[in-house]
């Protein structure tokens, strides 16, 4: 008579991709998607489906009921069962990785390669319109008179950090150089000496 532990090794592959997904951490779980930061999400949400042994669900379509020669058999069948329980939690998963409006929204797809697909379709696109708006902001942003240089300062360095939640980089280097360029018309002299020293600053230095 085989073991316990045998037959868990020689087990179906039901046996063997139920335990491993039953078996997995939830501490990885992401926040739900509201609409905004998809890329964030997604990359999240591709992770927590890593640790549950379900992410390539996300881009595989079922297995044939039927075996090499074509025949439906009873292997075959249970193939196509295990992998429709899997893609089935898959599905879920993402679903209710989503607030309850969105939720309510994509509850109608049937297959979580089709899920994930609509929502990359949909909000990837939307991404690229923020991406461009605070891009837009950082460009057009121009220091006044009226108000204090720190205000402004911190005002540029909340786009900024926009811009990096984003996924978009800029140096050091450089954003000391636009904080130098945007600042008041007042402060012209104050700008040519800055632009003509040859101390590297950092932002920290600048401010001080």
């Amino acid at each position: 008579m085989a073991s316990p532990s045998s037959s868990n090794v020689t087990g179906t592959p039901s046996s063997v991709m139920v335990g491993s997904t039953t078996m997995a951490n939830h501490a990885e779980k992401p926040v739900k998607f509201s609409g905004l930061h998809f890329k964030w999400w997604q990359q999240k949400m591709f992770f927590y489906l890593t640790t549950l042994n379900l992410a390539r669900f996300l881009t595989e379509s079922a297995p044939p009921a039927t075996n090499a020669e074509g025949e439906t058999d009873t292997q075959a069948l249970s193939v196509v069962d295990v992998w429709k329980h899997s893609e089935f939690l898959c599905r879920n998963y993402v679903l209710n990785g989503l607030v309850d409006a969105l939720y309510n929204v994509y509850s109608s797809i049937k297959t979580a390669k089709e899920l994930w697909e609509s929502l990359e379709k949909k909000y990837k696109t939307e991404d690229a319109g923020i991406k461009k708006f605070i891009v837009a902001r950082f460009l057009d942003y121009k220091m006044v008179d009226s108000k204090t240089v720190i205000s402004q300062v911190q005002e540029l360095e909340v786009i900024l950090y926009g811009i990096f939640t984003e996924g978009m980089t800029l140096s050091e280097t450089f954003q000391v150089a636009v904080i130098i360029e945007k600042l008041p018309p007042s402060w012209v002299e104050f700008k040519n000496y800055l632009n003509h020293t040859r101390k590297e600053m950092t932002i920290d230095d600048l401010i001080v």
